[in-house]
């Protein structure tokens, strides 16, 4: 299997799986993307009944002449061995089959932990003995960073460098971010998620700085950050034909596209899903899309669903390449906005309505769902839980009047010290901070 980047129209350029995973970003600024996608049907998966399982048969088409395609198994099962229940709704606010994908059961309780580990797993097997000491780049809105420290903290060969908005994550979320030391490194940045983003995509992009520093990246931009989450769509989507149950619908809380575009993905390739309803914040730039079929990035809106304060997704670049010719707002992909006040309402009913305590991404899935049963819908519905609710007590724990413990796994990370340093929204500042770790 070969990989372009998404502006290689003539596709003159190229690229290995392994290359791909290696570099994150295309040389052209571009994101990459597979010459073309494999058809797995439901008997490919017969006999296959774990997430690793299913993720090793979905993806082997991808991994065709990579050096780690004798040893997928063995990455899958190291990195994916993490529980994704789906759990059943139920409660007085329940008024069709709906159900949770529950995606916070990893290290640092985000759905992100899974792909992290994966694309970790990957780097690290593709690793030579006598390569320089890798930086992964990583531009975070709250989760991503946290996922991809855990994932890479004390690996040999590599040093993370994480950039987050200051004042714009949780106040966990900054702890977690700051608490694993030795080669994590963290910067809170004086601006958006969007101008920590802008910094890293335009070191990866810098040719001299990427060969100097060593760069990737492990944001969603990476092919190793998008591949593996199509795995659990693909172990939800087989669990509902196994009990007889119709397609769902999955309703997905959404930022930077990643999450939702793996789905969209998957269904694209054979497996039995239903529309994808693409939940964001009040940031407007996707739902705006659907109503008009123009596509306008602009500078990102701070929100109480943190993580998904994004202003120009970068995966939407990926969609355009998926739909080229096509109109994908036609292909069963909807988008709901979500504001503050209803996430806020959504939470406070949680525990009542659905026997759920939500976070406030999550509570953005929760009322697209509704929306769409008011309008007669009772199709199965399938919402995705992206981070614990615990990440966010400062904005949960009013709202549902209690105190929600967080998992063990973030209670040992939250114990320990953090720390961060200071770095001006300027690409510049990136560069001096990385050759102070040289």
């Amino acid at each position: 299997m070969r990989y372009y980047s998404t502006r290689d129209l003539r596709r003159e350029w190229p690229m290995t799986l392994d290359g791909a995973l290696s570099a994150g970003l295309a040389p052209d600024g571009g994101l990459y993307v597979p010459e073309s996608l494999p058809h797995r049907g439901v008997r490919d998966f017969a006999g296959a009944r774990t997430l690793p399982a299913i993720a090793e048969r979905l993806l082997a088409p991808f991994f065709s002449g990579s050096l780690l395609r004798d040893r997928l198994r063995e990455i899958c099962h190291e990195a994916l061995d993490l529980p994704t229940p789906i759990v059943p709704l139920a409660g007085p606010g329940v008024s069709g089959p709906s159900a949770v994908l529950e995606l916070f059961h990893g290290p640092t309780a985000a759905f992100k932990d899974y792909a992290a580990r994966f694309l970790a797993t990957c780097l690290a097997g593709l690793r030579q003995r006598d390569e320089p000491v890798r930086t992964v780049l990583v531009a975070t809105s709250g989760d991503t960073g946290g996922a991809v420290a855990a994932a890479f903290h004390r690996r040999p060969g590599f040093r993370v460098v994480i950039l987050y908005p200051e004042g714009r994550v949780s106040p966990r979320q900054a702890h977690q971010l700051g608490a694993f030391g030795g080669n994590v490194h963290c910067y809170r940045v004086a601006g958006t998620f969007d101008d920590c983003q802008r910094m890293v995509k335009a070191l990866l992009a810098d040719r001299t700085q990427a060969a100097r520093f060593a760069l990737t990246s492990a944001n969603s931009i990476s092919l190793g950050r998008l591949l593996p989450q199509m795995a659990y769509y693909a172990h939800a989507a087989l669990a509902y034909l196994a009990e007889g149950q119709s397609p769902p619908t999955v309703i997905i809380p959404s930022g930077n596209l990643g999450n939702g575009l793996a789905a969209i993905l998957a269904r694209e390739i054979g497996l039995p899903l239903g529309e994808i309803v693409l939940a964001t914040n009040a940031n407007p730039t996707l739902s705006e899309w659907h109503a008009s079929g123009r596509y306008h990035g602009r500078p990102s809106l701070a929100t109480l669903a943190n993580a998904m304060d994004v202003g120009d997704p970068s995966n939407f670049e990926r969609l355009s390449w998926l739909y080229a010719g096509r109109d994908a707002r036609a292909a069963g992909i909807r988008v709901e906005r979500v504001d503050d006040d209803t996430i806020e309402a959504r939470v406070r009913e949680g525990e009542a309505a659905y026997g759920q305590v939500w976070c406030p991404h999550t509570a953005c899935a929760v009322e697209a769902m509704e929306r769409l049963r008011k309008q007669g819908r009772s199709e199965p519905m399938l919402l995705v839980a992206t981070a614990h609710p615990a990440k966010f007590d400062s904005v949960v724990d009013p709202l549902v009047g209690h105190a929600v413990s967080p998992p063990p796994a973030l209670a040992e990370i939250l114990a320990r010290p953090s720390h961060s340093l200071p770095m001006a929204a300027e690409t510049g500042a990136l560069s001096t901070a990385l050759a102070a770790l040289e």
